[in-house]
């Protein structure tokens, strides 16, 4: 990959130019980059291109990345786990990754909860604005008394809200999706001054120009940093 600097200079450079749009600092941004079938040595590239946050879809897959990063480098970045969480999976992941974007139930919190052992754990809920049944997420309707549950459990730190964009929007549809998520952020953040909520994650490499101009503090890019998925 002898353009990934390249590639990831690029990136920042369009959440800049959204950011100034917006009006906002683009350091207020954090770029994330979503690896998932990518090598330990793609990462370990990227890494060392100037990307400190790296995203994985999958606990077992990750294991095996953290792992042989860490060897290649000798330090880690900072992993997220941005994919569906199974509960079976949660002491490991707890293990792996320094934040789980990907809470989209209250038993998911609880057992997080019950496997945290002292630690503090950072976490996003998982929100979603489409109409299909099957997608995970909180939806909004459920979201406030869900966030009471959640926020109350030892060892739980709930920075904020995570969304992906239902998939055959228009442009205006997906903004439309990232401000209405913006705004049930703002609401919580007035219902429950107790937590920071100050994170959002939402955009992916075809729509995070606009997540940012919409309040993204948080985008997770993976085809426009490292190519097309194998």
């Amino acid at each position: 990959m002898p353009d990934l600097k390249d590639r990831i200079a690029r990136v920042r450079d369009q959440i800049a130019d959204a950011a100034a749009r917006a009006g906002r600092d683009p350091s207020t941004v954090t770029l994330i980059g979503a690896s998932k079938t990518s090598s330990p040595e793609e990462i370990a590239e990227a890494i060392s291109a100037g990307l400190d946050h790296v995203g994985e879809n999958r606990v077992q897959e990750a294991a095996e990345k953290v792992s042989r990063v860490r060897d290649i480098l000798g330090r880690d970045p900072t992993w997220h786990l941005i994919g569906t969480l199974q509960r079976n999976k949660a002491r490991q992941a707890l293990d792996l990754f320094a934040m789980i974007q990907s809470v989209d139930s209250v038993r998911l919190a609880e057992t997080l909860a019950a496997r945290a052992e002292g630690r503090r754990v950072p976490l996003l809920l998982e929100v979603y604005l489409g109409d299909d049944p099957a997608r995970p997420g909180f939806r909004p309707d459920g979201l406030d008394r869900a966030l009471g549950s959640i926020g109350a459990l030892p060892g739980l730190d709930v920075r904020g809200l995570m969304t992906v964009a239902p998939l055959g929007l228009s442009d205006d549809e997906v903004r439309a999706v990232f401000r209405r998520v913006r705004e049930l952020r703002d609401a919580l953040r007035d219902r429950h001054p107790d937590l920071s909520l100050h994170e959002i994650s939402m955009g992916m490499s075809e729509d995070f120009g606009l997540a940012v101009e919409e309040g993204a503090t948080m985008v997770r890019v993976g085809r426009a940093i490292f190519g097309e998925r194998s």
